[in-house]
């Protein structure tokens, strides 16, 4: 029996569904020219579905953006704040006496150092070193075996700290100085040169009371002779 020619596919023929293509594939033996070319539009059919399948929603791919290095043209914002200065007085046993600029909340031992340094002959046992400095305020160093530091002439002529004319000032005066004070002795003298310590400097008169053997009666007698 002669072969029987290929089908050929008419208009009024149903094209082969994308199933029946792919199984055109897999009957090598039986492959003719027109099956090669059904086979191969059933595949660019199966191709074309899954990218459809397979494709983002909205048809693009995702934007990823990265963070812009900062440039000349934005430079980044910077807040600086200058320090607060105090200006405070050295004087007595330190290398440069004079007045001296430091930035706020300096202690005494800042001072001294600003000054060159304490002289040989200084008594920095005598001192504060610890205690802050006050803007205006004038630290005396005391020289070994000195009783007392000078008298200052103050704006009106008159003698101001570290005289007998004037108010001890708690937070400098030492303790010979604090002893000339009526009702305080040795003793209470130590305490509140101690109290001091412990505390680094007296905000107000007031605070004597936190210093031992100092009640409401001993802290009226020298209420006027003493000052911070």
């Amino acid at each position: 029996m002669p072969d029987e020619p290929d089908p050929v596919l008419t208009t009024d023929d149903p094209p082969p569904t994308w199933r029946e293509r792919l199984e055109l594939l897999a009957d090598p033996p039986s492959w003719t020219p027109g099956r090669l070319a059904a086979a191969a539009v059933g595949l660019l059919l199966a191709v074309g579905l899954v990218v459809l399948l397979l494709r983002p929603p909205g048809g693009s791919a995702a934007e990823v953006t990265l963070p812009r290095a900062g440039t000349a043209a934005d430079p980044a914002t910077t807040t600086t704040t200058a320090p607060v200065q105090v200006v405070a007085h050295a004087a007595g046993a330190v290398r440069a006496p004079g007045v001296y600029r430091l930035e706020s909340g300096s202690r005494a031992a800042d001072l001294v150092a600003a000054a060159g340094g304490a002289t040989p002959d200084a008594d920095l046992q005598r001192l504060n070193l610890a205690a802050p400095v006050a803007d205006g305020e004038r630290v005396y160093v005391p020289r070994v075996g000195e009783v007392a530091p000078p008298a200052v002439a103050g704006p009106s002529g008159g003698a101001s700290e570290g005289s007998g004319d004037g108010p001890v000032n708690l937070n400098t005066a030492t303790a010979e100085q604090l002893e000339e004070l009526p009702g305080v002795g040795p003793a209470i003298a130590a305490a509140i040169l101690d109290e001091r310590e412990r505390r680094g400097r007296f905000a107000t008169v007031d605070d004597l009371l936190d210093v031992r053997g100092i009640g409401e009666a001993r802290l009226e007698q020298v209420r006027d002779l003493v000052t911070v």
